[in-house]
């Protein structure tokens, strides 16, 4: 008996293909703006992350001020930024003191790019760091361009969706 469409389980993983897509996009998106030394024309991002995440590496006072997520906007005043496969890094000023932030790209949930009203939301690949949660989540397949595809994340019980319509010009 044939299954008709729509009545079966995704054994091809495409919400896990979907985020490991948005994340390759904002890490091309960050590797150009990086290599260039600075982001072109009207071009800057805003980045949210959550700041608890297995892998972030900021000041404790930094977390203790974004418990949960934090944005950051990459634009005029920014040192250091470099993208390696698996996270970027940053220098920006906080108070006027320099901070380095170090953020793997399964803790952004959101990426958005308001010279061209561009803009992706993905799920935290884990949990908190502070949950116990391993951090990394081994990858199943492997895409088309070699890069692994990790395992979808579970929904968090207390998840919130955040539109992007606030960062949006009107």
């Amino acid at each position: 008996m044939e299954r008709s469409p729509g009545s079966g389980k995704d054994h091809i993983g495409y919400h896990a293909l979907t985020q490991a897509a948005y994340r390759g996009i904002v890490r091309a998106a960050m590797e150009k703006a990086a290599a260039m030394g600075q982001l072109p024309g009207d071009h800057h991002f805003y980045v949210t992350f959550r700041t608890h995440q297995q892998g972030v590496q900021m000041e404790d006072w930094l977390k203790d001020k974004f418990p949960e997520e934090m944005t950051i906007v990459i634009q005029h005043q920014y040192d250091k930024f470099a993208v390696q496969d698996d996270l970027f890094e940053i220098m920006l000023r906080f108070g006027g003191a320099p901070q380095l932030l170090r953020v793997p790209f399964g803790a952004v949930t959101r990426f958005f790019d308001p010279s061209t009203n561009f803009g992706v939301q993905m799920e935290p690949l884990d949990t908190r760091a502070d949950a116990g949660v391993p951090a990394v989540i081994p990858a199943r397949r492997t895409s088309v361009a070699g890069a692994p595809v990790p395992a979808p994340a579970p929904a968090a019980p207390d998840a919130t969706i955040v539109s992007l319509d606030a960062f949006r010009r009107k």
